[in-house]
């Protein structure tokens, strides 16, 4: 039988993380992400887990990457300018295939900005703050009970495919709070790394196997390899011979980019039929579908994708639901870094509007109701 409860986004977050069965948290406090920490604090050591809070945010990003290949599902959790200085790292854990869990619960910025208030100034930085040719998965959602279930999908991705997640939560919902209704006896798939199954002496860590994703060994479990963070081959030594640098990079890549259709998510709400769509994510997703609904009440033809995996994008998906629009329109906390990815997208078959605010205050219904209006005028 479910219980419901009152509950906050960080902390559906840390419920999250501990059914799918992360063992390992390493963080530095950091508003508005501070609970997080706490929740782990507390029940890590109950169900036989281990919590450390580190000296910073460069010692969290190694710590869970170390824990990781240990053989532990790990996570950490920071905000904005923490998360600024695990760039290095992000882009260690995905050159060395390393499945963790990087939890930015953004706010407004750049640097200190303004700690207490909300933001979705990190949606780029997501995709492109470490460098090189790597691709990402990341992760937003819109509310405290999604917030469980995606904080779980999460950890499933990072363990399927070998490579960080970022889970994109933004003040607004990790600090927002309401009914939270869970059956802790419902069955939930919770996936573990492929581990292999060949003789340590065959063991291949960094094979270009078909589907791109190769199994990994635990440190300790008898299969002795390399981690670096310089292009390797399949045995994990430095190499920079041209044939081993393509294939290695590309395979990076592939395995995220060519699963696109498993790893994306989304909500669509009055898609097919509607003249203006609005896209929207995290808690400005709130806003548009609360405004959409109004709409719809005045006769108004309105609909909502929802995009709930910010990366990689489902290009077809997008084109798709923005064929034949009037216009779309795309309300976020920041000044269009989203939206440029669905012109991009649509290359001008469709008029995108932006509607941005940058002063830590949530886009509301009003403000897209007032921008649908004049799109149809």
């Amino acid at each position: 039988m479910a219980k419901v409860r009152l509950v906050q986004g960080n902390e559906a977050c840390a419920m999250g993380a501990l059914k799918a069965g992360a063992s390992f948290y390493a963080g530095y406090p950091i508003t508005p992400s501070t609970e997080i920490a706490e929740h782990m604090a507390e029940m890590m050591p109950a169900c036989g887990a281990r919590f450390i809070q580190m000296e910073d945010e460069i010692a969290s990003a190694g710590a869970i990457i170390g824990a990781s290949a240990a053989g532990a599902k790990a996570f950490t959790a920071t905000s904005g300018p923490g998360f600024s200085l695990m760039q290095e790292l992000v882009g260690y854990a995905a050159i060395t295939e390393i499945p963790v869990v990087f939890v930015d619960v953004q706010r407004m910025g750049p640097s200190t900005g303004l700690p207490t208030l909300s933001s979705q100034g990190d949606i780029q930085q997501a995709r492109w703050g470490s460098h090189g040719d790597h691709s990402i998965i990341a992760i937003a959602p819109n509310s405290v009970m999604e917030t469980y279930y995606q904080t779980i999908k999460a950890f499933n991705l990072a363990e399927k495919y070998r490579t960080p997640v970022i889970f994109l939560l933004d003040e607004e919902i990790g600090h927002l709070r309401e009914r939270f209704e869970v059956d802790e006896n419902e069955e939930i798939e919770i996936i573990n790394r492929e581990k292999p199954t060949c003789a340590p002496e065959d063991y291949v860590p960094f094979e270009n196997v078909a589907g791109g994703v190769p199994p990994m060994a635990s440190f300790g479990e008898g299969y002795r390899y390399h981690f670096t963070g310089l292009t390797h081959n399949e045995k994990g030594f430095y190499s920079s011979a041209l044939p081993v640098v393509d294939k290695f990079n590309r395979r990076l890549v592939d395995k995220i980019e060519k699963n696109v259709k498993d790893i994306f998510e989304c909500e669509e709400l009055f898609v097919d039929d509607c003249d203006v769509l609005l896209i929207a994510y995290g808690s400005v997703a709130r806003s548009a579908q609360e405004a959409m609904n109004e709409l719809r009440e005045a006769g108004v033809k309105v609909g909502l994708f929802r995009p709930i995996t910010i990366w990689p994008i489902d290009e077809e998906r997008i084109k798709a639901a923005c064929a034949g629009k009037k216009a779309v329109i795309v309300p976020e906390m920041n000044l269009g870094q989203y939206a440029r990815e669905v012109e991009r997208i649509v290359a001008g078959s469709v008029p995108v509007k932006k509607l941005c605010r940058v002063d830590s205050e949530l886009v509301i219904p009003e403000e897209i109701i007032d921008m649908v209006k004049e799109v149809l005028k």
